[in-house]
């Protein structure tokens, strides 16, 4: 009998099976792909992520795998050029943008090393349940043969397509439609940090990543898919080239150094936290658009939220550990509505004048331009802005 059964052995949950079992929990981690395997990510990890991960002892991990700090940013739209770094969060200035091949490892070894067991190649098929129809535990299958194990509670952290969230018939609570799609791949010898460039209908990114290669995302609006998907690869040059042509003209002459990723598939959702004995936690519980790059600094700060409300109430009373559940599910609201909202506007690809003329005022000042890139990073939100130095220049 185990505490928890975490679904998922990712950045949501291997940092959940680790904070568990450093909290003295049985845990099983259980993740139906191979160890060390990539999965299609922005990769960024915005300051309050970088901050989790150095609370939790695994920041120096990520720094000696080779991931260089992101310190300086870059953003461009219309005649407006902003330049600097953000303010940061607990001493941490620098963001990070590690290969998932490089950090999941990392958090699926922490996790083992706090005392989780973990399972590989092994498939969620069913849940459990007692008389009163409570979730009591998982059944699935691992290296060809079914099992069977029962926990005081299962947490799905198995990403936007759940598997834990299906089969517990799991409603949204708040749906949009699909807004982006999005390809990128990755570039050796183009120097870069944090690069972000907008037009109306397009997106691009570049940021800096292992082995001393760049990614490079391109975006595209949803209605646009079935095109872009029938020469994906012409599309993504044409994209960078008109959205961000100094970085194109770096691009130039050059190959990409891995194959082109993409996907239409961003979908925009909060479903329903918790129920009797389950809980979701990261993408399974809450997706958005990948535009902004929040879903990994989110995924760990839920996760943070989540074992605190645990916190002695594991393997205790039901109704107890319902009730902190209930809370965890508010907690995640109202930390996360706000930088839903903002994710789906810029997923519009439409900048307004309103907007463009605060930027305007804003690149003209070095600490505006700092908290404005604090609001990129989910430090802020977008009433930081708005100080006096703000009105004056406007």
């Amino acid at each position: 009998m185990f505490d928890a059964i975490v679904v998922g052995a990712r950045c949501a949950g291997a940092t959940t099976a680790m904070l568990l079992a450093r909290a003295g929990h049985r845990v099983l981690l259980l993740d139906k792909a191979p160890p060390g395997t990539d999965t299609l990510s922005t990769h960024l990890v915005h300051q309050p992520g970088v901050a989790a991960l150095a609370r939790w002892g695994l920041l120096d991990a990520v720094r000696a795998s080779g991931c260089p700090p992101l310190e300086h940013a870059l953003y461009e739209v219309a005649d407006i050029r902003l330049e600097g770094c953000a303010r940061g969060v607990e001493g941490q200035h620098a963001a990070y943008a590690p290969r998932r091949r490089v950090l999941d490892p990392i958090l699926v070894e922490a996790a083992a090393a706090a005392g989780a067991e973990v399972r590989h190649r092994c498939r969620v098929t069913g849940l459990l349940r007692d008389e009163s129809g409570r979730v009591v535990g998982v059944e699935g299958v691992h290296d060809g043969g079914s099992f069977t194990e029962r926990a005081h509670l299962v947490i799905g952290a198995d990403g936007m397509r759940s598997a834990v969230a299906r089969l517990a018939q799991v409603p949204f609570t708040m749906e949009n439609p699909r807004m982006t799609c999005a390809y990128y791949t990755y570039w050796a010898d183009v120097p870069a940090t944090l690069e972000l460039y907008e037009r109306p209908g397009s997106w691009v990114a570049a940021v800096a990543t292992n082995d001393a290669a760049t990614l490079v995302l391109a975006y595209f609006p949803q209605s646009r898919f079935e095109e872009v998907r029938t020469d994906a690869h012409r599309a993504y040059r044409e994209q960078i080239r008109t959205t961000a042509p100094a970085l194109y003209e770096r691009l130039d002459g050059k190959e990409p150094v891995d194959r082109l990723h993409g996907t239409g598939d961003q979908q925009n959702f909060f479903r329903q936290a918790t129920g009797p004995g389950w809980v979701l936690v990261g993408d399974a519980g809450h997706h958005k658009d990948s535009i902004t790059a929040r879903g990994i600094s989110d995924t760990f700060l839920q996760v943070e939220a989540l074992v605190r409300r645990l916190e002695g109430r594991l393997g205790g009373a039901p109704a107890e550990l319902d009730a902190a559940l209930r809370q965890f599910a508010e907690d995640r609201d109202t930390a996360l509505v706000a930088g839903y909202e903002a994710t789906l506007g810029v997923a519009r690809l439409a900048p307004h004048e309103q907007r463009l003329s605060l930027l305007r005022a804003v690149q003209t000042d070095p600490e505006l331009t700092s908290i404005y890139f604090d609001m990129v990073a989910g430090i802020e939100g977008a009433e930081a802005l708005y100080t006096p130095r703000l009105l004056a220049l406007l």
